[in-house]
């Protein structure tokens, strides 16, 4: 059975950093990536990375967050740079097997990732 365990969450000032981690049980993905989600707000794509090692961010989100792997370890990483009040949120770690393309296809998109964590709670201040 696929595990999905984050870490790393936490409350930081305004530009202030943090790395989140995941921790995947050993099986081959075609893609992983991070989404977040605030109250009232839809879940969205915020990193994805593949197999070969591709990234994508969403457009909020880039360089400021580094998405990253450790593919001996199976630990997926998020490096989160120069916060701002609008990150906090819930973040979830996602996963795609590796007989699935829709990743691959659309991998910002939540419909895409089969295995899903708990979360972990980002929160910025002002």
């Amino acid at each position: 059975q696929v595990q999905l365990v984050e870490s790393g969450g936490g409350s930081v000032q305004a530009g202030g950093s943090l790395r989140l981690s995941c921790a995947a049980s050993r099986y081959t993905y075609s893609s992983m990536a991070w989404f977040r989600q605030a109250p009232g707000k839809e879940r969205e794509g915020v990193a994805t990375i593949d197999s070969n090692g591709r990234t994508n961010y969403a457009d909020s989100v880039k360089g400021r967050f580094t998405i990253s792997k450790d593919t001996a370890k199976n630990i997926l990483f998020l490096q989160m740079s120069s916060l701002r009040p609008e990150d906090a949120a819930m973040y979830y770690c996602a996963a795609a097997p590796a007989w699935s393309s829709l990743a691959l296809r659309a991998p910002l998109q939540s419909y895409a990732y089969n295995y899903w964590g708990q979360g972990t709670q980002v929160t910025v201040s002002s």
